[in-house]
């Protein structure tokens, strides 16, 4: 029988140029492509956080200067990311199919991700995105168009937008009819666009959604049998970077439970993994399994072979 996996790529796994990018996902594209080769069926969701952060950037460098270059909402610096980082990817799977002799292709979706306008991290924001500002500038931009502004480090003052929580993924249909056909579809890239339902339909919001959260959403909306998020390590950890650390193999939903309740997981990085993965195993109607690994070992991991494994 057929599986279907949602392959979640880290965005600072894809390098911080075009250039760098190009060469990191030639390698990405081999395991993708095995995977398609011994059956599984594939769609792969991809951070954005380098990428989106150097195009908002640029946007807000230019915005600035004498040519009268118009401003880029942040919505669409996303959806700006999703089509570089998706256009290299598909390049890359694309070839690679190609060199293997497989009919198949792989198509990116622009993809649109619903959130609630009354999410509570609307009301707190915490993401940093774009420039760095002094404290004079900051209090100037945030009068002005009404930006949230926190100290960054110590290294000056950076606008701060929104994470919500996914609720509905626009082109789940289209993304189905993709993988139903037996291709590889590339989606939710750097969360998904954010956008709310108002009177006159959809319209994006300054916020950015975790990739992890996407990607299992994405994998209970389509029923997938697997969750795989790829991340720095082979293997998720306890009393990580300690001489007590323990590298695991498998967790339960009780034990992720605990290890959450005892503070084990780093906020800013594993957490939100571990708690994608907990959401999407918990959730579904299968008998899944999300597993955490590292991209070199993502193809050994999901023959059972290492990762850490979390399961009912």
């Amino acid at each position: 029988m057929t599986k279907r996996i949602v392959i979640a790529l880290g965005g600072n796994a894809l390098g911080n140029t075009p250039e760098e990018q190009l060469k990191l996902v030639k390698d990405t594209a081999k395991p993708i492509v095995d995977l398609l080769k011994e059956g599984y069926e594939i769609m792969i969701g991809h951070g954005n956080g380098p990428q989106v952060g150097m195009i908002n950037l640029a946007m807000e460098y230019a915005s600035q200067g004498e040519v009268n270059t118009p401003y880029m909402p942040f919505p669409e610096c996303g959806a700006m990311s999703q089509g570089y980082i998706g256009y290299h990817l598909q390049q890359a799977i694309g070839n690679e199919l190609k060199n293997q002799k497989i009919d198949k292709s792989c198509a990116t979706v622009v993809t649109q991700v619903i959130v609630d306008e009354n999410d509570k991290a609307f009301s707190n924001p915490t993401k940093p995105i774009g420039s760095f500002y002094s404290k004079e500038e900051s209090e100037k931009i945030a009068k002005e168009k009404g930006y949230t502004f926190v100290e960054d480090s110590g290294r000056g003052y950076r606008r701060v937008v929104a994470s919500p929580q996914p609720v509905e993924i626009v082109e789940s249909d289209i993304i189905k009819s993709i993988v139903n056909n037996g291709n590889i579809v590339i989606t939710v890239g750097g969360g998904g666009i954010p956008v709310i339902k108002t009177k006159d339909g959809l319209k994006g919001v300054p916020a950015v959604i975790d990739k992890d959260s996407s990607s299992a959403k994405l994998a209970l909306e389509l029923e997938a049998d697997m969750l795989v998020v790829l991340t720095a390590v082979e293997k998720v950890a306890i009393n990580f970077n300690t001489p007590d650390q323990i590298d695991l193999s498998s967790l339960t939903l009780d034990e992720v439970n605990k290890y959450i309740a005892e503070d084990q997981f780093a906020k800013g990085s594993m957490l939100p993994k571990v708690e994608s993965c907990k959401r999407f195993v918990e959730n579904s109607k299968k008998d899944s399994i999300a597993i955490i690994t590292s991209l070199e070992k993502a193809a050994e991991a999901i023959k059972g072979e290492t990762g850490t494994v979390i399961r009912k």
